[in-house]
């Protein structure tokens, strides 16, 4: 029997069983799916969804916004469409069990909007023992693949929104079109270095790589800042 936890996010307003061991979602799917510039009526995919947190915390925020999630494990998948219907979404929300590198004929497709919190960790250490986990926070070398997964699948005119560990910025960049990316740093606190950097992309843009402001996610006390907040546990949107 699957085991899991219940957690709550947006302050309240969405509630995400997840199982209670493997990856967890946290303040990076929030901040993701706060990212996503998608308006009502607009189809949004996202690439390695997990329990689906980045995908509800999106719908919940955006009415009539059309969501889907690709999740390789089929466990994940299933728990993440129970938690689309608990919240109420899955009349706008649903996952399917596919690998991101072969998606299913039906979503070959462009979408008006993609994103993803692919595995940014390089194998530099020790792998996590449970095989489900390791395989959710290390890439084994496919970080730029998962990029290019994106943008295929992005519209004309669409962006494709990822956020990344801040020490594999070059690599990133690397692989994404060199106009029409911007970049939100996520600083600790005030003063501290960036360890998750948000990189959008939007798809036939010429405008020039632009480096924005940015989001102060703590005060010197460690409690959220008050803009943290605002898309934290209010459910705010992130301008980029």
């Amino acid at each position: 029997m699957l085991q899991t936890s219940e957690d709550r996010f947006l302050g309240g307003a969405l509630v995400v069983r997840q199982k209670r061991d493997g990856f967890r979602s946290g303040l990076d799917a929030i901040v993701l799916a706060a990212a996503v510039p998608a308006l009502a009526g607009e189809d949004v995919l996202e690439l390695g969804a997990g329990a689906g947190t980045a995908c509800l915390c999106l719908a919940r925020r955006v009415p009539a916004v059309r969501v889907k999630g690709m999740e390789i494990d089929p466990e994940l998948a299933g728990l993440a469409q129970e938690n689309a219907r608990d919240n109420g979404l899955s009349d706008r929300v649903s996952f399917a069990a596919a690998d991101v590198f072969a998606l299913p004929v039906c979503f070959r497709r462009p979408f008006d909007h993609v994103f993803c919190n692919p595995p940014f960790h390089d194998e530099a250490g020790e792998l996590p023992p449970d095989p489900a986990r390791a395989r959710a926070l290390h890439d084994g070398g496919t970080l730029h693949t998962w990029l290019a997964a994106g943008m295929k699948r992005t519209v004309s005119g669409g962006t494709f929104t990822t956020i990344l560990r801040a020490d594999r910025l070059g690599e990133a960049l690397a692989a994404l079109p060199d106009r029409g990316v911007t970049l939100f740093p996520l600083w600790p606190k005030a003063g501290v270095a960036a360890k998750r950097v948000i990189l959008q992309a939007q798809q036939g843009s010429r405008t020039p790589v632009q480096m924005l402001a940015g989001l102060v996610l703590h005060e010197a006390d460690g409690k959220y800042t008050a803009e943290a907040d605002a898309v934290l546990r209010g459910g705010g949107a992130l301008s980029l």
